[in-house]
């Protein structure tokens, strides 16, 4: 009876397990659509925190003509000039708005570009409109296209912001579709197993079911900000991480359930033996995104906790979750493959043995020709712009707020729809407003509103809008702004700040620069800190770092290379370098954990050097599908349409498959055999080896 009675509670722990997690996917699962309830594409809601244009945008929120979202009109002729008439057409045809919902107060006239084949027109609409934001659009659209002989378009802030929600439009289910399809497929083939792909990705939707769930919480409460992008890059990273951690413990527990009949004591034998890697691994990809809530910008320091919720989500899950199933699945699991013993060192694929052969013999060869073409490559690196994305490629698709853009710049200043906002105290405003008018790049200044321009009742400030004559998105419009503050600070008692969309992505880039200068070192000290707990040794944490940093490096070199000449991109957003390392750095010592600590476990039985090839030889075949996953489900990114998620998708799919196929199988078991014991200093391995030297006339078993 007692017998009967455990027996009966060692099944109960899997089956408890297993049921609340089916408990947490089927009542959180929904939360992963919720998202974009509480998440908001408002990019002045993420400007750096103590910039100049962050100043402008608050003061705005204060003057009531800031209560409104610009539309702006602009008409071309089919055939040479505009006519008196067609001009008379448009006007009406914008008046003629007023009233109509979501339009705030009267529309301007139509007014003549220089060369008079072309109109433009603005239309203020309500800030708030969200999902009737495109319908109130298409109303503008419908009325505008009434007048006769013309091409009308609509572009400024509001379209623009329509045509951001249209791109995230459907995330949920698209991405997420796409991740796991790919996920599935590469499992299928890898494994050849028909129950553990669905098993592993049944996990990674559970963790990030539970992650999206917390997540939306807190943002509901405020206490963390979500945008599309965060929202994208959130569901790529708990599905990427969660099939990665569930990839090594399945493949410990394989090793475990084929050399004994106990899979009670294979279940526990494979968390103890993987627990210490996966965790580390967690620890540092989650601090790392912790780090960014030292930056400057509200966009990075929001994807730092999202982030960190998703990969212990993504954890919890791989610890709990699949420990139970494949306890209750045994060997069926791995169906219709069976889990063969590995009989000593001879487990592995053969391929692999031949690598570890081939590192063994030349690893001095192997490891600097690795790392003479990662130098190579990274020396290309210096030519990726971080100087942000042009507004014509902020979306890699056709976008019409950018084709309407394109045409108003053709025809009009090239700022015009983007001026630049100074705000200023009001019995400074003419002052300033002639500071602005003979500053060199800037072709007007206006005073919003009429006799009593701008102001703001209680707040003695004003507006003024500064048209500049570059494109707003140029680097030539950025030093505008810089000769624009330099002039209206210079107004005594005005208390004058310059803003608006040239502005911001001025002060953005040189935050970027700043934060990248604060948490690149913080976040290599913290992922060292980490590699020294796991493998007592101080040589080999340094070496792992290194050589995902130059790896990061050659990433951004072969990127800089693909953008320009095979992507058409100019510029590449200011937060994708920092995003890029974030996610290499901790992503790339993942794997780097999963092998040296697996080469650590063996060296300990077997000696450093057969440790290493050992090592190599076991984890090779699941650290590589490991990658390719992660890297399948970065690259799921690009079907959502804008520039600054393609070029991440990009960077860290690249970056994982090189690190996964370069870095982690031939550059550091080839350094680490050719340093020898001493690496593993000051643990027992380096004084083990020194009394045992290495014999390279030893066969690889």
């Amino acid at each position: 009876m007692g017998i009967t009675a455990h027996r009966r509670v060692r099944w109960l722990l899997p089956v408890v397990l297993v049921v609340v997690w089916l408990a947490v996917g089927g009542a959180l699962g929904p939360y992963a659509g919720k998202l974009g309830e509480v998440s908001t594409n408002d990019q002045a809601a993420f400007l750096p925190r103590s910039a100049e244009a962050t100043e402008v945008a608050a003061e705005q929120e204060a003057l009531r003509q800031s209560q409104a979202l610009p539309a702006i009109a602009v008409w071309t002729a089919d055939r040479g000039p505009l006519t008196p008439g067609q001009q008379e057409s448009a006007t009406r045809a914008l008046a003629g708005l007023q009233g109509m919902p979501g339009v705030v107060g009267a529309p301007s006239p139509a007014l003549p570009s220089r060369d008079g084949r072309a109109l433009q027109g603005v239309v203020q609409l309500e800030p708030d409109l969200g999902d009737d934001l495109a319908t109130t659009l298409d109303r503008i659209r419908t009325a505008t296209d009434s007048v006769p002989g013309t091409t009308a378009q609509l572009t400024g802030p509001a379209a623009t912001q329509a045509d951001l929600k249209e791109a995230f439009g459907g995330i949920d289910g698209l991405l997420l579709g796409v991740a796991l399809g790919a996920v599935l497929v590469i499992l299928l083939a890898v494994y050849r197993s028909v129950l553990l792909p669905f098993v592993i990705i049944l996990g990674a939707v559970f963790s990030l079911a539970l992650a999206c769930a917390v997540v939306y919480v807190l943002a509901r409460h405020d206490i963390v900000r979500v945008d599309g992008q965060v929202q994208g890059i959130l569901s790529i990273l708990v599905i990427g991480a969660a099939t990665d951690y569930a990839l090594l413990y399945a493949a410990r527990f394989r090793e475990e359930v084929a050399d004994r009949d106990d899979r009670f004591a294979a279940a526990r034998a494979a968390l103890r033996r993987s627990f210490g890697a996966i965790t580390a691994s967690a620890a540092t990809v989650a601090l790392a995104l912790l780090a960014l809530l030292a930056s400057d910008l509200t966009n990075n320091r929001a994807l730092g906790p999202v982030g960190a919720i998703g990969i212990v989500c993504a954890v919890l899950s791989t610890l709990t979750f699949l420990p139970g199933v494949l306890v209750l699945l045994g060997r069926s699991a791995y169906w219709p493959a069976r889990p063969k013993p590995t009989r000593g060192a001879s487990g592995g694929h053969e391929i692999w043995r031949r690598i570890a052969a081939l590192v063994d013999r030349s690893p001095r060869r192997v490891w600097v020709s690795a790392a003479l073409l990662l130098a190579l490559l990274a020396g290309f690196s210096s030519l990726l712009s971080a100087k942000g994305v042009p507004l014509d490629e902020i979306f890699v698709n056709e976008a019409r707020s950018v084709t309407a853009q394109q045409t108003l710049s053709e025809h009009f200043p090239g700022g015009s729809g983007n001026p630049a906002v100074i705000v200023t105290n009001a019995a400074a405003a003419e002052a300033v407003k002639t500071a602005a008018e003979g500053t060199e790049g800037v072709t007007s200044a206006t005073l919003r509103g009429g006799p009593a321009p701008g102001a703001a009742p209680g707040t003695g400030r004003v507006r003024i809008d500064a048209t500049l004559e570059d494109a707003a998105d140029s680097d030539a419009a950025k030093e505008t702004v810089g000769r624009l503050r330099t002039a209206v600070h210079a107004v005594p008692e005005a208390g004058a700040l310059v803003g608006g969309y040239t502005a911001q992505q001025y002060d953005t880039q040189r935050t970027a620069q700043q934060d990248r200068n604060l948490i690149v070192p913080v976040v290599l000290a913290i992922i060292l800190a980490i590699l020294v707990l796991l493998l007592r040794s101080f040589p080999i944490p340094l070496l792992l770092v290194a050589t995902v940093a130059l790896n990061y490096l050659a990433t951004l070199g072969v990127a800089a290379l693909v953008f320009r000449h095979a992507f058409g991109f100019t510029g590449t957003d200011a937060s994708v370098p920092l995003y890029g390392f974030v996610f290499l750095v901790a992503l790339g010592v993942d794997y780097n954990i999963f092998l040296m600590s697996r080469v650590r476990e063996e060296s300990l039985l077997h000696g450093p050097r057969e440790g290493v090839l050992r090592g190599l030889t076991a984890t090779g075949g699941v650290i590589t599908s490991a990658g390719v996953v992660l890297a399948a489900t970065f690259a799921a990114l690009i079907v959502i349409p804008l520039a600054f998620l393609a070029q991440i998708a990009f960077i860290v799919a690249f970056g994982v498959l090189l690190d996964t196929l370069l870095v982690r199988s031939l550059l550091v078991p080839a350094l680490v055999l050719d340093i020898g014991p001493r690496a593993w200093w000051p643990s027992k391995l380096a004084r083990q080896g020194a009394a045992a030297p290495r014999d390279r006339s030893r066969p690889v078993t």
